[in-house]
C-alpha cells in the first residue's frame, strides 16, 4: 500500500514538480493550490504526510493557518513545511506549530526525499525496536 501524500503549494510549476517527483517513487499524490481546497480534502481523508507552503496566493499566512487546523485534527500526522520564507523567525514559528521539518525551496529533490524518508513517523515499523 502505498503512502498518500498531501502537496499544499499555490505556485502551480512547483506543485507539478514535486508531486511528479513523488510519484515517481511509488507515492500517491492529492497536490492542492490553496489552503480552503486542501481544508476540505482533508476532511474527508487525512494523507499520510502533508508538505505545506506558508504563502498560499493571497493568504500570506496560509499555510500557518493550515498547519493549526491539521493539529487539532490530527497529533500525529507528519507535516513537511517547504517554503521560500527562510528567516529564523517563520521557522521556529512553523516548528512551534507542530511541523515535523522546516524546509526552504532551494532543497533538491533528493534532499526532500531523504527528510520525508527520515519521519519516523512515516515508517513507523523502522524504528521498532523489536523488529
Amino acid at each position: 500500500m502505498s503512502r498518500r501524500i498531501a502537496i499544499v503549494e499555490d505556485d502551480a510549476a512547483i506543485r507539478e514538480n514535486v508531486a511528479d517527483t513523488l510519484r515517481r517513487q511509488g507515492y500517491e499524490i492529492a497536490a492542492h493550490a490553496d489552503r480552503a481546497q486542501a481544508l476540505a480534502a482533508f476532511q474527508g481523508r487525512l494523507p499520510d504526510l502533508a508538505i505545506v507552503d506558508i504563502g498560499l496566493g493571497v493568504d500570506v499566512d496560509g499555510g500557518f493557518t493550515l498547519v493549526r487546523e491539521l493539529r487539532a485534527m490530527s497529533a500525529e500526522l507528519p507535516i513537511i513545511f517547504l517554503t521560500a520564507r527562510d528567516s529564523d523567525f517563520d521557522l521556529v514559528a512553523g516548528l512551534r506549530l507542530g511541523a515535523d521539518d522546516y524546509l526552504t525551496k532551494s532543497i533538491s529533490m533528493p534532499h526532500l526525499l531523504a527528510r520525508i524518508a527520515a519521519l519516523p513517523s512515516m515508517w513507523p515499523w523502522k524504528h521498532c525496536a523489536n523488529r
